[in-house]
């Protein structure tokens, strides 16, 4: 057998929690100076210790303590829960996050031109249960200082990108609709869900599905934005699409978004009330996952027109239609706030650096970023 020693990582646990070493000793009723003793490697604790550090640190024991070779260098094993509509292949980059005591995996996109960011690679494809096989490059370094976000808003990304620049704060993204992402926040998938789901009987968006959904949960719902959603349709609308009619016009090409998003369940409202059978909507069944992807659609030629965001619109140079004002929200559980980079994060949307940038480059109405909705 190799020569094997202890590596402990309750130091850099300790400090992305945002606990000091005294308040954490006294919480697991033992001496600072063990707390230290064990952070350095010179003390190696009991397994009752062992236990209540990870019950304070909301980690499990051995991401605290583990057996490793000697040899430094080799990539991490790990088996965390995939957040992807589709199905992944062996060799698929993925990006991670620590959520609690389990791992959460997010895919990497493809881009053009570039070899994509990655902190690992899936070893053995996706179960039935929804998690995989991965080899990680850095683990230690994925567990800290990061936040998992789900939702469809491709202005998230501002915020994302002043976070970091800010309090060096990763936020790994993970595109969903509306209800997917709550779906994720609900199993405890991720930390942040973004929402625009519109109640038909009150026209409130959010909260009335909030509470149904989570009737047992404490929730904080945060406002990102207000936006517009319309049809977005190529420069200089060719095709005339100016209301919902048109879809059923011949030679009118629809691009749809997927099951459980406010955009479709816009589309289907509005068809709905103009009595326009889905069989009649040439492109019904065709899928864009998210607002740019539905805009790029329009972009490229393979489609007419999409229902999407005004700011997918302006992304593209494309025209766009208005049909109705919705409100972006950004739900997360009461205890997650205390996280300090749940903190972070809250702080920068109350920058006006960062509301300036929401309402000249997506077109947003940012009154009401940062405020708190009563749910």
């Amino acid at each position: 057998m190799s020569k094997t020693s202890i590596e402990n990582r309750v130091a850099q646990i300790r400090k992305s929690r945002g606990i000091g070493a005294a308040e954490l000793a006294r919480r697991i009723e033992v001496s600072r100076q063990t707390i230290y003793a064990i952070e350095a490697g010179t003390y190696v604790p009991n397994t009752e210790v062992a236990l209540r550090l990870a019950q304070e640190l909301e980690s499990s024991v051995d991401e605290l303590f583990s057996l490793r070779d000697s040899e430094r260098g080799a990539p991490d094993v790990v088996n965390a829960d995939v957040l992807s509509d589709a199905p992944l292949a062996e060799g698929q980059p993925v990006r991670i996050c620590q959520i609690g005591s389990r791992w959460v995996s997010v895919p990497v996109p493809n881009t053009p031109f570039f070899m994509p960011e990655a902190d690992g690679i899936v070893k053995r494809a996706v179960s039935i249960t929804g998690r995989a096989g991965l080899i990680v490059f850095a683990k230690e370094e994925a567990s800290q200082k990061r936040l998992l976000l789900a939702g469809c808003d491709p202005a998230t990304s501002l915020v994302s990108n002043m976070v970091e620049r800010v309090s060096g704060i990763e936020i790994v993204s993970a595109p969903a609709s509306s209800k997917l992402a709550l779906s994720w926040l609900k199993e405890g998938k991720v930390h942040i869900a973004g929402s625009h789901l519109r109640d038909p009987e009150s026209g409130e968006f959010n909260v009335p599905y909030l509470r149904e959904q989570f009737a047992e949960e404490e929730l904080l719902v945060v406002t990102f934005a207000h936006w517009e959603e319309g049809f977005v349709v190529a420069a200089g609308n060719p095709k005339g699409i100016r209301t919902s009619e048109d879809l059923g016009r011949r030679g009118v090409r629809l691009v749809n978004r997927e099951p459980g998003s406010g955009s479709r369940a816009l589309l289907d409202r509005l068809i709905g009330e103009a009595e326009l059978p889905r069989s009649k909507v040439h492109g019904y069944e065709r899928v864009a996952f998210g607002h740019l992807p539905a805009a790029f659609q329009i972009l490229s030629g393979a489609a007419d027109v999409c229902i999407a965001t005004r700011s997918a619109a302006q992304t593209f140079r494309l025209d766009f239609i208005p049909i109705q004002g919705a409100r972006y929200d950004l739900v997360m559980r009461k205890r997650t706030r205390d996280l300090p980079a749940v903190r972070a994060f809250l702080d920068v949307l109350q920058r006006a650096t960062l509301r300036r940038k929401l309402e000249v480059l997506a077109g947003y109405d940012t009154s009401e970023t940062g405020s708190v909705v009563v749910v």
